[in-house]
């Protein structure tokens, strides 16, 4: 006899629903994936449950449509699976109102952006979806799709011109203020976004450039953030645990790790939701925590990342399980990018960083080590190039970092005859392309740091004059291909723990 097919979960399942209806849209979403389903949209439900509000959220995808389909069969709803090794929790938020693809609706994204009832348009798009330059931090202004945006007004493809077009909608019709608020891990991100979207409108032909950027500046503004949650991919096993656990079938659910932080600039021009009743933070100093996050949590986790897959670990949980994987983790933490940071005077340092490990041990979350490692070109360059700079400049080589960067190219764009096995091969990457044919043609680690690093200024202008650096990472990445990973990281050992201890303390 067959199984009985269990009920699809909608708006009429019992038990799951705070509220019967979600809130009227304020938030229109770019890059409506799971990281946003299990952090802005949870704090949002939770600050519309305790202030109420016109605080809707209408998630846009980039291209694929798998998540609008499958949010709009299932009545707009969604699970948060929360996973620890002590159990599951679950939640339903109740905050989205519509979903739609904008590769194949753009002037749909426009009229979003463009509604007298939108208030602020978030941003999680990774730091590719801004087409941004990683060596110059300005607009890639050769990147096709950036042509087309500027050359075809009615339908964008960039984020980035979905937002400029959006914000010309809103100056030619109603003319009400609204806020665009990144929630990407990119450098002050608030006042990157604005700036990419200033230089987008200023190659607009003169009269409209001028005109565009004026009502910008007079009625947008570009709060930062940092957000923080691991959220790794759906898969079946969340999918069965939520048939299990809570009788129904969810094609989306979304799995989570049970830390939650978020931090922002209270600069909101046409209002916000209440998050601090979920946890939020508001700060004059996001840059200080943005810091923390980008280089202890995302910078370590780089690192676990790459050497994990190296080694053939398919989780971030069986990378620092890893001996000489949590070793050299924590030496980058403490040695190379502590010193980079101003830690907030709420944070205690040492606490944080057990906390990190902590939650990088989670096994019942099994990030995989692929997902994290992906987009890399894009990544490393947030995260490496002051504290490298700032090190190199004080006299003292940052092994780690290069032992980062050479883990990177080996995952990425290893030399002919090394195979860095399948949980690399699976890290997407937009330079990934590049990389490999540069990789082709080096004869060496040596060579290859030498094209990436100098050449091809990977890593930005400044380190792309760093010959020692480059020279170090080109030696690390021989070693990674001759000897494995392990040899590596024991090298970087070696040669940092001849540094003088002044040097491993910056500031």
């Amino acid at each position: 006899m067959a199984t009985p097919r269990l009920p699809q979960l909608n708006a009429e399942t019992p038990g799951i629903l705070r509220r019967i209806v979600a809130p009227a849209p304020g938030i229109v979403h770019l890059g409506f994936g799971n990281f946003h389903r299990a952090h802005q949209a949870v704090y949002t439900d939770a600050a519309v449950a305790a202030q109420g509000g016109d605080w809707g959220i209408i998630g846009i995808s980039s291209r694929s449509s798998a998540i609008t389909d499958a949010m709009h069969a299932q009545d707009m709803l969604y699970t948060v699976v929360e996973i620890s090794p002590e159990g599951s929790k679950f939640s339903t938020p109740r905050v989205h109102t519509d979903a739609f693809v904008a590769a194949q609706e753009p002037q749909r994204v426009v009229a979003a952006i463009g509604a007298e009832t939108t208030r602020i348009v978030s941003l999680t798009v990774t730091e590719n979806g801004y087409t941004y330059s990683p060596a110059t931090g300005s607009l890639n202004v050769d990147d096709p799709d950036v042509q087309h945006d500027l050359a075809n007004s009615p339908v964008p493809r960039t984020p980035i011109a979905q937002i400029v077009r959006g914000l010309q909608r809103r100056a030619q019709t109603h003319g009400k203020a609204v806020t665009v608020l990144s929630c990407d891990n990119l450098a002050d991100n608030g006042h990157h976004t604005q700036r990419l979207v200033h230089e987008f409108a200023s190659l607009l032909p003169a009269g409209e450039a001028a005109e565009t950027v004026q009502w910008i500046d007079a009625n947008v503004t570009f709060p930062s953030s940092m957000v923080d949650r691991i959220v790794p991919a759906t898969t079946d096993h969340y999918r069965s645990l939520v048939a299990e656990q809570l009788g129904y079938e969810d094609q989306i659910p979304v799995p989570a790790e049970p830390f939650t932080m978020w931090i922002l600039e209270d600069n909101f021009i046409a209002g916000r939701p209440a998050w601090e009743a979920a946890g939020a933070i508001f700060t004059d100093d996001v840059a200080a925590y943005e810091q923390l996050k980008v280089r202890l949590l995302n910078g370590t986790h780089s690192l676990i990342a790459y050497l994990g897959a190296l080694s053939g670990a398919a989780t971030i949980p069986d990378a620092t399980g890893i001996d000489y994987i949590e070793a050299a983790a924590r030496r980058v933490l403490r040695d190379e990018y502590l010193p980079s940071i101003t830690v907030p005077a709420a944070v205690d340092v040492e606490a944080y960083e057990e906390q990190l490990f902590s939650r990088w041990r989670n096994s019942a979350l099994g990030h995989r080590t692929s997902q994290v490692g992906s987009d890399g070109s894009v990544k490393l360059r947030q995260r490496i190039p002051i504290p490298a700079l700032e090190m190199l400049d004080a006299g003292a080589m940052p092994h780690y970092l290069a032992l980062t960067v050479a883990s990177y190219l080996s995952c990425i764009a290893p030399l002919r005859g090394f195979d860095p096995g399948n949980h690399a091969n699976e890290m997407q990457d937009p330079a990934r392309e590049t990389l490999q044919e540069l990789a082709a043609g080096s004869g060496s680690g040596r060579d290859l740091a030498a094209k990436v690093l100098g050449e091809r200024h990977l890593l930005g202008d400044e380190l792309a004059t760093r010959d020692d650096f480059i020279r170090r990472t080109g030696e690390l990445i021989d070693i990674i291909h001759r000897q494995g990973p392990l040899a590596a990281a024991n090298a970087a050992a070696e040669s940092a723990s001849l540094l003088p201890a002044q040097t491993r303390s910056i500031r």
